[in-house]
């Protein structure tokens, strides 16, 4: 007997036998990815999803086995949006800013995807295709290939955190910045923490204040060992 692929994307839109299929995967991702963007990722279930779309919890399972395969298809789905075709500019540093820019607008638009994003993460075709982009504006680079995926990862690693700090911080937690600010300056007023008394005093960072076209560019760089 022939083993089924472990994978979703080996097998066909429809396991068994019987007629054709009468959901498809964008459907049922649609829906999934719909009352996660109401309501959170652990809102997200089978029984929840089939009633979207009007099916049998028990029906939904001909088309995905667990509820892992069902975040596969709401991940796929979401980065299906991203524009991966667009000419490369040709500096990999911006190439690559860009494509930070749409995962970081991917991430608010869906901030459920922050919480895939802190597991293992899950290689579906649209991700592939992502991967692809972001190894083409290194390709210029001379850098092993393990390399470069390992700045890949980092990227989106930087990406989500900044784009789930930039949530937080958000109007409703102004007053709670202001506490910290206010902490941070009656603690560094004593003389007894002069590193941090000296950081506290620098001046604002000059240039882009946008933390991620900051930060990126340098981590990436020392990641890939380019000057």
């Amino acid at each position: 007997m022939t083993e089924k692929p472990r994978s979703i994307w080996l097998r066909s839109e429809r396991s068994g036998r019987g007629p054709v299929p009468e959901y498809g995967r964008t459907q049922i991702a649609s829906a999934a990815i719909e009352i996660a963007d109401e309501s959170g990722l652990e809102a997200v279930s089978t029984r929840k999803v089939a009633a979207r779309i009007g099916a049998s919890a028990t029906s939904l399972y001909r088309y995905v086995s667990s509820r892992d395969e069902l975040l596969e298809l709401m991940l796929d789905t979401s980065c299906a949006t991203l524009d991966l075709t667009a000419p490369l500019i040709g500096d990999w540093r911006r190439d690559l800013i860009e494509l930070a820019e749409q995962l970081r607008g991917l991430y608010r638009r869906h901030r459920w995807l922050l919480d895939l994003a802190q597991g293992q993460p899950s290689l579906t075709p649209n991700v592939v295709l992502l991967m692809e982009r972001a190894l083409a504006a290194m390709a210029p680079l001379d850098v092993p290939g393990g390399t470069k995926l390992e700045a890949f990862a980092i990227m989106n690693g930087i990406v989500a955190s900044v784009t789930r700090l930039e949530i937080s911080s958000g109007q409703s937690n102004q007053a709670w910045q202001k506490a910290q600010v206010e902490f941070l300056a009656s603690a560094v007023s004593d003389g007894e923490h002069p590193h941090l008394s000296a950081a506290f005093a620098s001046p604002a960072v000059e240039g882009d204040a946008d933390m991620l076209h900051r930060v990126l560019p340098r981590v990436l760089a020392g990641v890939l060992g380019i000057d």
